[in-house]
């Protein structure tokens, strides 16, 4: 007769997961050594809970399998709550695990224990505890629901002691990899047709591309939509990649670097085409002009009363949508595709770096001529995440990770660290600011131990650059309370035995480069510059 810890682990081995991250409990351990005896699933130790939720999503966003993770009582689980949170808003699908007290202690005062059911409900799309006889019940429905429509997170209570008794009932009824999904909905047709002259009326659409857009995977028929209309696409950050930005029609990123050059695309437009557009990352009425929204997608439009003159909705599976849209006969648009050339020229020169110059930009571009196409870039919260926004082409959007929906400084390690443990043939970057490297520099153990060879670029201004700018804007003193000044006079040469080379110009920038392509376990370089061009670039008016 099987435990509840073995059902446990061969339940998540059979939905395919791959790596269970957390630091163990005296609880949890029944459950690590279980893992340790099914083949084709391990766990991964790592320094803080934050930096295990922040790993499972990523794994859940680059495979689709629910990323999972676990923690103790207390302090482990309000760690954990941190990358919990971010799976819930980055649309991560993720399982998080956590000790809970047995029934007869959950509301008595006891070391250590809270209510974690309140704790995760307002940062999961469910929370439960399991017993014996539900154990693989309970996982599958959590996976379920994890990836179903909106990914997002699911929280899952173990009370302690269980982890040996024996499990009655092993088999579940559910099964969530047959779970139905909204794959079509006969609405569809008729929600389009209700819009067809809203969309034969207009003059200058444009279309707005979001989060759920990319999770549909439907970039063949954006392309062809765009096309067929003859109108400019924008993006938000966490869609880039979905639409090529050598495209004619590519118009930009909303909300990151130059956004008011932009808007001088989009406060054109008549009408706005809302496409799996998530407001998670930026909501509508704080960029677009005073026009009609059209929003596509399997949730209505999440919009302020009163700021939008008219909203209709098509509520379904976007692949559908889309195929009813391309079936529309509307009349061409009439943009001036020159303009839209120029405008996005314009972009692109702004945000190349100058010849000689080592900024943050210079970072960006001579990595990108670095990396291949089918590697990996991992990007924390800050200033230069809005460059990496607007400038970093982007092929796919799963070669691009980043965090706009939750928005958490110290996602860039552990995103790096899961994407090359499901990536291991494929070169892979962090890259932070020192503010976000200072919170997690204690996973390079992790690295380390692991042996991956990731290559960590910090980029070191002695400031959170992002909040100077701001406080630069309300005419606040700009220095206070970011300084950081953790950038000694001597160079560092390892972090718990990875090596860390300091550059100060480009020329040392390509040859660590080189030197970190070229190792086989993990590399940090220190690149010291100045925060100066953000100033003109990043926090720009968006209307």
């Amino acid at each position: 007769m099987s435990t509840v810890a073995e059902v446990f682990a061969h339940t998540l081995k059979e939905i395919g997961v791959r790596y269970v991250f957390g630091v163990p409990s005296g609880n949890m351990i029944d459950y690590v050594e279980a893992l340790r005896k099914e083949d084709g699933i391990d766990f991964i130790l790592v320094g803080h809970e934050a930096t295990a939720a922040f790993m499972a999503g990523v794994c859940g966003r680059l495979t689709g399998v629910p990323g999972v993770c676990f923690a103790t009582f207390g302090p482990g689980a309000t760690n954990l709550s941190t990358g919990v949170g971010g799976a819930q808003l980055d649309r991560f699908p993720l399982l998080a695990f956590t000790d809970e007290m047995p029934d007869d202690l959950l509301k008595r005062t006891v070391q250590m224990n809270i209510n974690h059911q309140q704790l995760f409900f307002p940062i999961t799309k469910w929370t439960t505890r399991l017993n014996e006889n539900n154990v693989e019940e309970i996982i599958l429905k959590g996976a379920g629901i994890a990836t179903d429509d909106q990914p997002g997170a699911v929280h899952i209570g173990i009370p302690a002691g269980i982890g040996r008794n024996p499990v009655q009932k092993v088999k579940a009824d559910v099964d969530y990899l047959r779970l139905e999904k909204k794959r079509w909905s006969p609405l569809v047709a008729d929600q389009i047709a209700k819009v067809e002259k809203l969309i034969q009326k207009c003059k200058k659409p444009v279309l707005a591309v979001g989060l759920s857009a990319v999770h549909a995977q439907v970039s063949e028929q954006l392309i062809a939509l765009a096309e067929k209309f003859q109108v400019p696409v924008v993006l938000t950050p966490m869609a880039k990649g979905l639409f090529p930005e050598n495209h004619p029609l590519y118009a930009g990123v909303l909300f990151h670097a130059l956004s008011n050059q932009v808007a001088k695309v989009y406060s054109q437009a008549d009408l706005v085409i809302g496409i799996g557009y998530d407001p998670v990352e930026f909501n509508y009425e704080d960029w677009m002009p005073s026009v009609p929204l059209i929003h596509i997608d399997q949730q209505e439009a999440n919009v302020a009363s009163g700021q939008i003159p008219e909203v209709s909705n098509v509520i379904g599976t976007l692949e559908v949508a889309l195929s009813e849209m391309l079936k529309l006969d509307v009349n061409r648009k009439v943009w001036d595709l020159q303009f839209l050339q120029e405008n996005k020229q314009q972009i692109f020169k702004k945000l190349t770096p100058k010849s000689g110059s080592f900024v943050p930009l210079t970072l960006l571009d001579e990595l990108r001529k670095v990396l291949p196409d089918e590697g990996i870039l991992a990007v924390d919260v800050g200033a230069h995440l809005h460059l990496v926004g607007q400038q970093w082409r982007t092929p796919k959007p799963d070669k691009l990770l980043m965090t706009n929906g939750w928005s958490s400084m110290g996602f860039a390690i552990p995103a790096a660290l899961a994407a090359k443990l499901c990536n291991p043939d494929l070169p892979v970057v962090a890259l932070m600011g020192d503010g976000g490297f200072l919170m997690m520099a204690g996973e390079l153990a992790t690295a380390k131990r692991l042996k991956l060879n990731i290559v960590f670029v910090v980029i070191y201004d002695n400031s959170l650059s992002l909040i100077s700018i701001k406080q630069s804007k309300k005419n606040f003193h700009s220095g206070y309370g970011t300084d950081l000044n953790v950038l000694s006079e001597e160079p560092t040469n390892h972090y718990f035995g990875v090596p860390v080379v300091r550059v100060t110009n480009r020329k040392e920038y390509e040859s660590a480069l080189a030197k970190a392509f070229a190792a086989d376990g993990p590399l940090v370089i220190e690149a010291v510059v100045s925060s100066d061009e953000y100033d003109e670039l990043v926090l720009q008016p968006n209307k």
